[in-house]
């Protein structure tokens, strides 16, 4: 199966390639980056603006079939991560046109929409989640983001025509929303992802770095570890009364905060499966994926398969050969965008 994936993406590169030789050079999709308000944002208490830059690729034939209506797949990207990079505009470990370029010209995915908001906030990342320190985030993917599209672009406009997916925060955000709001996405596509399964630890010295900031501008010069903590707690532990982070932390002066830990464990995906299995149900098609050596991201995600398969909910799983990063672009154009083409209605032709 590993063989067969590498040996599936260097085929559809080498068919890209030999279009971009021939004398009918391979079609090439449009990049724009457009600015999506977010109602759902405003007033977020971190202060950040409620209007996103979002990348969006529209496929090839968008600009000459002025009757056809495309699929969209919303993706969703990593902490600390953006989606200019995710689209090609710094160097990156992913190339979003390139890929889809190549999968769609070599006949690996049918032509579809590209969506990615920026959700880099204050604290380096949403986690997509619903809280009155960083916005809900929630309600701007499901709702905001997916209505603007639809009114700006000639979509399949409805839960069919709907896809969402996300590596790391952004796999997080996939399962998060994707088992909230099947009203809204039909098929979902969970990369990798992180914040599953875990327990503050009182004994990282993290907790006193946070603590010993004074400003949101401070959290710029956090490590990633750190950053991570305090981004999980913006988003799973908000708390208005609490200046000037509003968040409540879950380890203060070396103890475990329970009630705070509480809250935090009632955002893991692993334990929101029992909640929503019956939203899950109604997903058309369900993936999980991560790489053999993705750490506790490779255990948890086999968790996450077990629990959605104890509750039935019907599902494809794959720990393949891979980091978190170093296959991504490839996973991206073998499997995810064939994925969707398989299972999001299109009035193509």
């Amino acid at each position: 199966m590993k063989r067969t994936c590498a040996a599936a993406f260097a085929a559809l590169l080498a068919a890209a390639a030999g279009h971009a030789q021939s004398a009918d050079p391979m079609p090439e999709g449009v990049y724009e980056r457009i600015e999506v308000p977010g109602p759902s944002l405003a007033d977020n208490l971190a202060g950040d603006d409620s209007t996103r830059p979002v990348s969006v690729y529209l496929p090839a034939s968008y600009g000459t079939d002025a009757e056809r209506r495309y699929p969209v797949v919303y993706l969703l990207h990593g902490f600390t991560d953006s989606d200019d990079r995710w689209y090609g505009m710094l160097p990156h470990f992913v190339d979003v046109p390139v890929i889809a370029d190549a999968a769609m010209g070599a006949g690996g995915a049918a032509e579809m929409i590209l969506v990615m908001p920026n959700a880099y906030t204050a604290y380096k990342g949403s986690m997509y989640s619903s809280s009155v320190t960083t916005g809900d985030w929630e309600s701007y993917i499901a709702e905001d983001l997916v209505a603007h599209i639809d009114s700006r672009y000639r979509t399949v406009a409805g839960r069919e025509g709907r896809g969402l997916a996300g590596h790391s925060m952004g796999g997080y955000g996939a399962i998060r929303i994707g088992m909230k709001r099947p009203d809204v996405f039909s098929a979902v596509y969970v990369m990798s992802p992180c914040c599953m399964g875990g327990r503050p630890q009182v004994d990282r010295p993290a907790w006193a770095q946070i603590a010993a900031l004074s400003s949101v501008d401070d959290v710029a010069g956090l490590d990633f570890g750190a950053s991570a903590m305090l981004a999980s707690a913006a988003a799973w532990s908000p708390n208005p009364e609490n200046p000037p982070f509003y968040v409540d932390l879950p380890v203060r002066d070396g103890e475990l905060q329970a009630d705070v830990a509480a809250r935090w464990a009632a955002s893991d995906p692993l334990a929101m499966v029992d909640q929503y299995v019956a939203n899950l149900g109604r997903l058309s098609a369900l993936a999980v994926d991560s790489g053999d050596r993705d750490g506790n991201i490779t255990r948890t995600s086999g968790v996450l398969s077990g629990r959605l398969a104890a509750s039935g909910v019907d599902h494809d799983f794959e720990i393949y050969d891979g980091d978190h990063v170093n296959r991504i672009a490839e996973r991206l154009g073998t499997h995810v965008l064939p994925f969707f083409t398989a299972h999001l209605a299109s009035n193509g032709r």
